[in-house]
């Protein structure tokens, strides 16, 4: 048992850092931290994290806010830096994910997992959506169906039409800015950052930020003080004027056999005066590095040989 203490005790710093980054889920290093002093003081040094939001706010709390959800589910993490604490109401109020996260030192690669996605969408309704951010919002990409029986000769609904799908886009964009307010602490505590992702289990968004996205932000909070643009919306980023390119099928058949109706791919971008709407060629690759596998992929494919619309849309 001595030898093999002291040949583990042999493993250079480097690799043992190594194994936390491959680890990566919080809780796991968390735990890790009370195996030995030398764990307790090289978890902090863990680059590449993965914090998995696994509880459920009650039914009486606020569920429309992602920053309750957080704070409230994050809650037992911060209890296990410092077990011996008792909790207080100012404690629960700083429960932040920025808070729990600064226990790291040089956070370089981060993703988030919430429990479950925003939309509340009528029976059979699918929406699958990823948005880009800097300080603001660079591009989002919407594909949108309802799911159908395997019959050719299913009736076809047309109740809502565009409507329905301008709903789809707004409530997906919105979604977005809300998650993307909620990472505005993270991204200004932690400057060696390079990638910062928040997704949900259901798989129904994803908001990313790389490096380039992440350093516009933190010089935005340098100039803006914080609150003058997100809390005239209510704990969102304000989404800017854009420019919408829709593509829409009103049934596609699947490899699977499976109809889906309504089928709808939507590409986002900001108007910023030049080369506002993107063209077929970047909706294509955007469209496809997002949805390039399996049967979003498929409608995807089917989608991008239809003539698109282009709506323009006020910030809000």
């Amino acid at each position: 048992m001595i030898e093999a203490m002291d040949g583990f005790d042999r493993l250079p710093d480097s690799l043992i850092l190594l194994i936390f980054n491959s680890i990566s889920d919080i809780k796991t290093l968390i735990c890790c931290r009370s195996v030995s002093k030398r764990f307790n003081s090289l978890v902090p040094q863990t680059e590449s994290l993965s914090l998995k939001v696994d509880c459920v706010i009650s039914p009486e709390s606020d569920s429309g806010s992602l920053v309750t959800l957080l704070k409230s589910l994050l809650k037992s993490i911060h209890d296990l830096f410092k077990p011996d604490s008792k909790p207080t109401s100012r404690n629960q109020a700083q429960n932040s994910p920025a808070r729990i996260l600064n226990q790291f030192d040089r956070i370089r690669d981060l993703q988030i997992e919430l429990p479950t996605g925003d939309l509340k969408l009528e029976k059979g309704a699918v929406i699958k959506w990823r948005a880009e951010f800097g300080k603001s919002l660079k591009s989002c990409v919407i594909l949108g169906f309802r799911r159908e029986a395997n019959s050719e000769n299913a009736e076809i609904d047309f109740a809502g039409g565009l409507k329905t799908r301008v709903v789809w886009t707004i409530s997906a964009l919105i979604a977005a800015s809300a998650r993307h307010y909620l990472l505005n602490d993270v991204v200004k505590e932690h400057r060696e950052m390079e990638r910062l992702v928040l997704v949900d289990r259901e798989g129904e968004g994803t908001v990313a930020m790389e490096k380039e996205g992440l350093r516009e932000c933190r010089e935005e909070s340098g100039v803006v003080a914080r609150g003058v643009d997100w809390q005239e919306v209510g704990r969102r980023t304000v989404v800017p004027s854009v420019r919408m390119r829709m593509r829409h099928e009103q049934r596609v058949q699947l490899r699977d056999g499976v109809w889906v109706e309504g089928v709808t791919l939507v590409v986002v971008r900001p108007c910023n005066g030049a080369g506002d709407g993107g063209g077929d060629a970047e909706d294509a690759e955007l469209a496809f590095g997002t949805f390039g596998g399996g049967i979003y992929g498929e409608a995807v494919q089917v989608l991008l040989k239809n003539e698109s619309y282009l709506l323009e849309m006020n910030s809000f």
